[in-house]
C-alpha cells in the first residue's frame, strides 16, 4: 500500500528532517508542542506581555485574598511568591505536568502508530525492510502527537484565568493571568477589582491545599496516569484508515493520527475505580474551595455571591479543560458533584468548626467518598470522631518515631 520500498524510505527520511527531539526525549516533541501551543494564543489575537500596573494589581489580590483566607481556614498560607503571567508563561511553566500527565497515552499512540504503519498491508519485501524505519515511523508519530497536543494547550491557555482553575496542581506557584481574567469578566457587570479579588482567593485557596495536604497532588496526578495507562487504541480503526494511504502526503497522515476517535477507555474494573476516585476528589477539592472562599468574601466582597454562582456554571460545564483532557488522555475533566461536596464541608464546619473540618485533610483514609456525598449528614454527626481519632493516633506516632 505504501509503494516502492524505497520511495518509502526516501519519504520516512523527508519526514526525520522535520523533526528536532533529540532521541530519547520521550514520546513527544515538548519544545514543538509548547511552540505550536503558543503559535496558536497568537493567532487568536495575539498574547502581549503582562504590564508592570496588571502585574502589581494580580500580586497585590493574591496577597490581599490570602490574608482574608487566614480567617477561613486553617491550612496555612500557600503563596509565597504571587505572580501574573501571560499566557504563553502559562503554557511554558505549566508544561512539566501536561508531560506527565499526557505521556501515557502518547507513548501508547506513538508504539502502536509505530507498529500499524509499519506492518499493516506492507508487501513481504517492505517488511524486510522496516525494521530500521521502525524509529523513525515512532518518531514521526510523536510529532504527530505532539503537535495535536500544542493545539490543545493553545486553545486552554487562553481560556484559563490562573494556575489551578481546572482543579489541579499546574504549579507551585499561585499565579494569575490578566487576559484571562479579561476574559472571565466579559459580560458581568461588576467591578473589575472585585472579580480579581474573587478569582485570587480561588487561586490562593487551591494552593493551601495543594502546598499543604502531602498527598493530595500524587492522589490526583496518580488517578489520572491510572486512567491513561488503561486507555488503548483503536488499532482495527486506525488501519482501516490508512488503507490507501499516500504516505507521501504527510497532511492527510496526519489528519488521521490526530482524531480524537482513535482513543478507546479500557472499561477495566481497576480504571473505573481511577476514575471514580479522580471524581470525587476533584469534586472534594473544589468543594472546599468554594466553601473557604465563600467565607473569606462574606462581608467583604458584595457581588462574591454571583461571581460564585459564576464560576459554578463555568467549572460544571466543562468547557476548554473537558475538551482538552479528552483530547490528550481521553478523560473529561469535571466536579460533577460540586454542590454536594460544598455541602459536605460547610455542614462540617458548622457542626465541627474550622479545625476539625481542615483536619479531615490529614490523611486520604479520613476523606469523605461518594456514599458520604449522598449523605453528608451521616459523615458530619459520626464518622469524623473515628476518624479524626485515628488521625490524632497517627499523628502522635509519627512524632515518636521522628
Amino acid at each position: 500500500m505504501f509503494g516502492n520500498p524505497e520511495q518509502m524510505a526516501q519519504a520516512m527520511r523527508q519526514f526525520a528532517d522535520m523533526l528536532s527531539a533529540p532521541p530519547g526525549s520521550g514520546p513527544v516533541n515538548w519544545e514543538m508542542a509548547k511552540n505550536i501551543a503558543r503559535h496558536a494564543v497568537v493567532a487568536d489575537g495575539g498574547d502581549p506581555s503582562v504590564m508592570e500596573g496588571e502585574r502589581r494589581q494580580v500580586v497585590d489580590a493574591l496577597n490581599l485574598a490570602d490574608l482574608w483566607l487566614n480567617e477561613a481556614t486553617s491550612l496555612p498560607s500557600g503563596v509565597s511568591n504571587p505572580q501574573a503571567w501571560s499566557r504563553s508563561e502559562w503554557i511554558e511553566k505549566t508544561a512539566p505536568i501536561w508531560g506527565q500527565l499526557c505521556d501515557p497515552v502518547a507513548a501508547k499512540m506513538v508504539e502502536t502508530m509505530g507498529g500499524s504503519l509499519g506492518a499493516a498491508g506492507l508487501p513481504a519485501e517492505a517488511q524486510a525492510m522496516a525494521g530500521p524505519l521502525m524509529g523513525m515511523l515512532k518518531q514521526m508519530g510523536g510529532m504527530m502527537v505532539g503537535q495535536q497536543i500544542g493545539q490543545a494547550l493553545g486553545t486552554l491557555a487562553r481560556e484559563v484565568i490562573g494556575t489551578s482553575d481546572i482543579g489541579l496542581p499546574l504549579s507551585d506557584t499561585a499565579a494569575l493571568l490578566p487576559g484571562g481574567i479579561a476574559a472571565f469578566s466579559q459580560g458581568l457587570e461588576l467591578p473589575a477589582e472585585e472579580i480579581r479579588l474573587y478569582l485570587a482567593l480561588r487561586e490562593a485557596a487551591h494552593h493551601r491545599l495543594f502546598q499543604h495536604v502531602p498527598w493530595l497532588k500524587s492522589h490526583l496526578l496518580g488517578a489520572i496516569e491510572e486512567y491513561a495507562r488503561g486507555i488503548t487504541v483503536d488499532v482495527s480503526a486506525l488501519q482501516e484508515k490508512l488503507q490507501g494511504l499516500d504516505i507521501n502526503d504527510p497532511s492527510r497522515l496526519q489528519e488521521i493520527l490526530s482524531g480524537g476517535d482513535l482513543l478507546k477507555p479500557a472499561e477495566t474494573e481497576r480504571q473505573k475505580a481511577a476514575l471514580a476516585r479522580l471524581e470525587t476528589t476533584l469534586a472534594l477539592v473544589e468543594g472546599w474551595v468554594a466553601t473557604v472562599v465563600d467565607a473569606a468574601a462574606s462581608g467583604k466582597l458584595p457581588s462574591s455571591g454571583a461571581l460564585a454562582e459564576t464560576v459554578r456554571r463555568r467549572r460544571a460545564s466543562g468547557g476548554p479543560a473537558e475538551l482538552t483532557f479528552s483530547t490528550l488522555v481521553g478523560l473529561e475533566l469535571r466536579p460533577r458533584r460540586l454542590r454536594e461536596a460544598a455541602a459536605l464541608w460547610k455542614a462540617l464546619g458548622d457542626a465541627r468548626g474550622v479545625d476539625e473540618r481542615d483536619a479531615v485533610w490529614g490523611h486520604p483514609d479520613l476523606m469523605p467518598n461518594a456514599d458520604d456525598l449522598d449523605s453528608p449528614e451521616t459523615f458530619v454527626a459520626g464518622k469524623e470522631d473515628f476518624d479524626l481519632g485515628l488521625l490524632k493516633f497517627l499523628e502522635e506516632n509519627n512524632d515518636e518515631d521522628k
